[in-house]
This record gives structure tokens, sequence and C-alpha cells, in this order.
């Protein structure tokens, strides 16, 4: 069967030109959709798991508190509490140093951002040590702070995937003054405990400032209605200078070594 030359020309122009094919697994406009939400939640799991693999890092301590904390703002009442955080990461991380474990345990944690998140991290590398940050895309830009160890900095969208992250390898939470981002992190760390999804017996929780914290929520009040029983105070315990939060730390992770 003979063809008209114009339909022959237009055949071979539609067989020459390249096919721009893309394989699902590189298709951005795809892995940002709402159909590809659940890559997304398991890229979020499976990549930090195998870099803090990778780094051999088996455990950490988690430093939570407010990221308004100012290292120069004297007249600040939360200032002391930047430098009492710097300070207590920094004999941790000197500390766990000395432990040559086989990896890396006890790194400092953080959320990567300012304030005592900037402290904790500040303080781990004033030892030598490596300490991790896990930052969030907010819509205001939270920045890593510049003491996070390169390696270990890390970025979520998630609110929930971060939050497993941070307590996920912790072997105690330190709790600094801090507003409705710590208060959060506190309590649903405090619910698992309560609720047995966590193991009390490994995991040390401290509320730093025990006066901001007693001030700002009223344990025996929640007693007294009975919204709580008298053991779940006995979750957490109440440190307020950094040698006395030292000391129950380290003598809490000597028993996980």
């Amino acid at each position: 069967m003979h063809l008209p030359d114009g339909i022959l020309k237009r055949g071979k122009d539609v067989m020459d030109k390249p096919q721009l094919l893309e394989k699902a697994y590189k298709n951005l406009d795809f892995l940002n959709s709402r159909g590809a939400r659940t890559i997304r939640i398991l890229s979020e799991y499976i990549e930090p798991l195998q870099r803090l693999t990778e780094l051999k890092v088996n455990s950490t301590v988690l430093f939570v508190g407010s990221a308004k904390a100012e290292p120069e703002e004297k007249k600040s009442l939360l200032y002391k509490y930047y430098w009492e955080a710097e300070e207590l990461a920094f004999q941790l991380a000197r500390w766990a140093i000395k432990l040559k474990p086989k990896g890396k345990n006890f790194v400092i944690c953080t959320g990567g951002g300012p304030g005592i998140m900037e402290a904790a991290n500040r303080g781990a590398a004033r030892a030598g040590g490596k300490s991790i940050g896990m930052n969030i895309s907010l819509p205001h830009e939270q920045k890593p702070n510049p003491y996070v160890s390169e390696e270990l900095s890390f970025l979520f969208h998630y609110f929930f995937m971060r939050k497993f992250w941070l307590v996920y390898q912790a072997k105690a939470i330190i709790a600094f003054p801090g507003g409705y981002g710590t208060i959060d992190e506190l309590f649903e760390t405090l619910t698992l405990v309560q609720t047995k999804k966590m193991n009390k017996k490994n995991l040390l929780i401290c509320l730093y400032g025990e006066e901001y914290w007693r001030q700002i929520i009223n344990f025996d009040a929640l007693i007294k209605y009975k919204a709580i029983d008298p053991e779940d105070v006995e979750i957490f315990t109440f440190c307020s200078n950094p040698e006395e939060a030292f000391t129950a730390l380290k003598k809490n992770l000597y028993d996980v070594v």
C-alpha cells in the first residue's frame, strides 16, 4: 500500500523524537502529590534509620526547651537556662566520649533549632563530641543552629516522624523551660510511659528547673482531681542545676551501658 509522502514524513518525525518518560521514583510531581504521602512518611523513617545506623549512633540524650532562650539576653528569665543547658550537655558529652563503646552512646540530640536546642548542641561541640539536630520545616523557616554535626543534621516535614526520632533512641530526656512545643513533647512522652508504650526502666525524664515547672503545671491539682494517679508523678524527676542533673543522669545511664 502506498502512503502519501506527508504521512510518511510525520510518522518518521514521531519515531525520531525522544520519549521523555520518567521512572515513578524520580517523578517529583508524583512524589509531592497526596497519593505519595505514605512514601514520604516512610522516607522520613528509613533515611534517618539508615544514616544513624551507618554512623553507629546507638543511643541519645534528648534536650528539649524554649527556642526563645538567648545567650546574650541577660535580662531574660530564660538566659540562665541557656547556659545551664550548654554546661550540662558539655558534661554529658565529655563523659560519654570516654566510655568508648562499640559505636556512639548517649549522643546529645535536639530539635536542631535555636535557644535551648542550640545550647545543648553547643555544649556537645565544646566537649569535642558529635551531636544530632532534628529540624522541622515551618512556615517561618527554622534554620539549623551552627553547632549541630553536619552528618547528623536532619530536616523533617512531618512533626510525628520528627517526634518519633527525637524519642526513639533516647535513654534520657531533659525538659528545660519552654512553651507549647516543649510541653507537647514532654507530655506526649509522659503519656507513652504512663500507658506503658515506652519502658520507664530504660528512660530517665528530668524536668529541669523545678521552680518553672511547678509554676506552670500544678501536678498536685492533677492528683487532687484524680486526673492522674499519685504514682504518675514518679515517671519524672526534677533537677535544678547542671551538677545535680549530671549526677542523676550519669547514675541512670550507667545502668544502660
